[in-house]
């Protein structure tokens, strides 16, 4: 997948374009874009999506706006897995957020990505201040050489999908339902960093992935699978949290033990689905009292693993 960034030098084709944040790549993103892929087949174009960073919303509220599913390079690994040839990140920032609606199609749309045929959701709404709609993306395409095309909201098991389903899911810590809405388990991604150790004192070592959101979705105790340490996924436990018993910091870490694995995993990168909570996270009186839970959440996530393995 070619991924470019704002003006390039470059004469690259036109596009078959599609536009959002695209925040955890759920089932609804997905239809868009198979539909976008085919569009751009039919008509010899280049299938690209233009999305955002930051996201706008964390722009507008700072630390307000809603959690991420995704950060922006797992984003990019999901798009690329479902065939986009293009992605463009564009950069938003304040003056970008004040381009009026003809403006963001006349430079954006038309004359930096060269778009040929749009489409779109319908709630889609562009420029600034979300002023322009439908109609008026239409009328602009007339004016630019571009069609619209919108696709309807779609639903799994009754409920309309969306990323606000999708984290209304896991911070419940309704994993399945998570799972239908996104089709797929819902992961976290990232680089294994050195932590204090304290998991190898106790007996069960772990692997600290750096995480890149601006808070996690979800928190507690999980059985996981981690996948890109070695050739097949291999069965694990995390804690994703404050760890309220060690530090008072109130910053989230995720640490993953893995099931019979002694191995160096400093500066892997590694994907942990979540598959099933065991519990919230809490508060003990000492590390005697969290060993003890350690040992009990390991059972739970092996038989929980176990079961799983053998439906």
């Amino acid at each position: 997948m070619l991924l470019t960034h704002g003006a390039s030098a470059a004469q690259l084709p036109p596009v078959a374009l599609t536009v959002g944040n695209f925040d955890g790549i759920h089932r609804g993103h997905q239809a868009l874009l198979a539909r976008l892929l085919a569009g751009a087949r039919k008509r010899g174009l280049q299938s690209c999506v233009l999305t955002f960073e930051p996201h706008p919303r964390e722009f507008f509220a700072g630390q307000a706006a809603p959690t991420r599913l995704a950060s922006l390079r797992e984003k990019l690994e999901l798009l690329a897995a479902h065939g986009v040839e293009r992605t463009h990140v564009q950069r938003f920032d304040r003056a970008f957020a004040s381009l009026a609606p003809e403006s963001f199609v006349e430079q954006v749309l038309a004359g930096r990505l060269r778009a040929r045929w749009v489409l779109i959701g319908g709630d889609f709404r562009f420029g600034a201040k979300r002023a322009g709609d439908l109609g008026l993306l239409r009328d602009l395409g007339r004016r630019h050489g571009y069609e619209v095309e919108v696709l309807a909201d779609v639903a799994q098991a009754g409920m309309r999908v969306s990323s606000s389903a999708v984290r209304a899911a896991l911070a419940a810590g309704n994993l399945g339902v998570a799972e239908t809405l996104l089709g797929r388990p819902y992961s976290i991604s990232g680089r294994v960093v050195h932590g204090r150790r304290l998991g190898r004192e106790l007996g069960f070592a772990t692997a600290n992935v750096q995480l890149k959101h601006n808070r996690p979705p979800l928190s507690g105790i999980f059985a996981v699978r981690v996948h890109g340490v070695g050739t097949s996924s291999r069965p694990a436990v995390a804690s994703l949290g404050v760890r309220p018993t060690i530090t008072a910091s109130g910053r989230a870490v995720l640490e993953v033990h893995l099931f019979d694995f002694s191995q160096d995993l400093y500066g892997a990168h590694m994907r942990v689905e979540f598959l099933h909570k065991i519990r919230d996270e809490q508060k003990y009186s000492d590390l005697g009292a969290l060993k003890a839970q350690i040992e009990r959440d390991c059972e739970a996530a092996r038989a929980f693993l176990l079961e799983s393995r053998n439906a």
